[in-house]
């Protein structure tokens, strides 16, 4: 289905945090992709991932574009005009049609557009003051900071790493800065791409998570907020390993059997935009 970002009005995520708290997790886990990649053999670039059909090099070709898309939208949005292109986009089918071209690339050929498009979106990232990181930008939920961007692109980057990495036997890192924001950000994604296609859902939902240590309450009505607090007494609460947790909001492994029924309700915003059945 196609996305319905929202373009007016208040940005439908807002997570709280200082401004240029991205910063760091943004540029470690990229370099750090960026290394991984560099070591691969041919025989591994043609290998098998997480994502359905979708070779390493595919997924690959689709942080090429996406990495792209990303520095379009917040050059756009730091010059004061944030762009409107994600109203013709559907997760499910798009990023094929991205994909598919590159199949006739040699493996080093796309490692090259990555780095060339991980260093431009770097280069931006990496200049950015406290204004910056507050300036709207472009996101698959619509107009949003800059930092939230960051956000979405941490977190996108970080499960197609380990998309790559875990068929290939390949140890990843476990930096808890990184964790705690992808779960932050994956937990509000949901059902921020819920409200933009119509589906209404109120509630205050929470998470405690270890390993690292997390803890958030959503808000959820007209947007998502989160802030960092214990859960309410009466609020379903997501508990368990923060790395599960992420994999499970990501769509990649069922929700622990104690979440509560309104998670998996929370889910649907996800799942359906990506025409996923939910177990």
């Amino acid at each position: 289905m196609q996305l319905s970002p929202r373009y007016e009005g208040p940005p439908i995520i807002s997570i709280a945090g200082v401004a240029d708290d991205q910063l760091a997790p943004v540029v470690r886990q990229r370099r750090r992709t960026q290394a991984m990649l560099a070591d691969l053999s041919d025989d591994e670039w043609s290998s098998a991932t997480r994502c359905e059909a979708w070779s390493v090099q595919d997924v690959v070709a689709h942080m090429v574009s996406v990495n792209d898309f990303w520095t379009a939208s917040m050059r756009a949005g730091l010059e004061g005009a944030p762009t409107r292109m994600m109203t013709a986009f559907d997760p499910a089918a798009t990023p094929e049609l991205f994909v598919a071209p590159m199949r006739e690339l040699a493996p080093r050929a796309v490692f090259e557009k990555f780095v060339a498009s991980n260093e431009a979106f770097l280069d931006v990232v990496e200049a950015l003051d406290d204004g910056g990181w507050a300036m709207l930008a472009e996101s698959p939920a619509g107009h949003v900071p800059i930092r939230l961007i960051a956000h979405h692109a941490l977190w996108d980057t970080w499960i197609h790493e380990r998309d790559i990495a875990l068929p290939l036997g390949l140890a990843i890192p476990h930096e808890s800065d990184e964790v705690a924001s992808c779960l932050r950000y994956v937990a509000a994604l949901s059902p921020a791409l819920a409200i933009g296609s119509g589906h209404t859902f109120t509630a205050v939902l929470a998470v405690e998570a270890s390993d690292p240590e997390v803890h958030f309450v959503l808000n959820v009505g007209e947007s998502v907020a989160i802030r960092d607090d214990v859960a309410p007494g009466d609020a379903p609460c997501l508990r368990g390993d923060a790395v599960a947790l992420v994999e499970a909001l990501s769509l990649r492994a069922p929700l622990p059997p104690s979440a509560p029924p309104e998670w998996l309700e929370l889910l649907g915003g996800l799942a359906k935009v990506f025409d996923v059945e939910l177990d």
